[in-house]
């Protein structure tokens, strides 16, 4: 029920199987949309002291595709990305991981982040 909670008005996806995985990566490609994965675990303290940080991240940076994955729900995608230890933060463009953190380092992560969804941005010029 808490999970659903603070799902519920996030911009932040939660993964629930290595489908729905391949369909948002195969979105944000098509739409060239950068992710920010945050692979988590109900067990492990840091990890869930992060999703309100994660939530707060999706609110600010709408050009991002923000995804939550409990690595014990999606076991096969944490597995092919080598995600060992929780938390892991993964940046993906065009299905391809770009950047990776390890650890519950709130400035690192927004300022990696920031830096992320800056160089995904495209510019039109006419």
């Amino acid at each position: 029920m808490e999970d659903q909670e603070l799902h519920k008005n996030s911009r932040v996806v939660k993964v629930d199987s290595a489908e729905s995985w391949n369909f948002y990566v195969s979105q944000a490609k098509n739409q060239n949309c950068p992710i920010v994965a945050h692979f988590t675990a109900a067990w492990c303290i840091p990890s869930v002291f992060m999703n309100s940080f994660f939530n707060d991240l999706a609110s600010s940076y709408k050009d991002a595709l923000f995804l939550i994955v409990d690595v014990d729900e999606v076991k096969e995608v944490a597995s092919r990305l080598e995600v060992k230890a929780m938390p892991t933060f993964l940046f993906l463009k065009d299905g391809n991981a770009m950047d990776k953190i390890v650890g519950a380092n709130p400035d690192e992560i927004k300022k990696r982040v920031d830096g992320f969804v800056q160089s995904s941005r495209v510019v039109h010029i006419a």
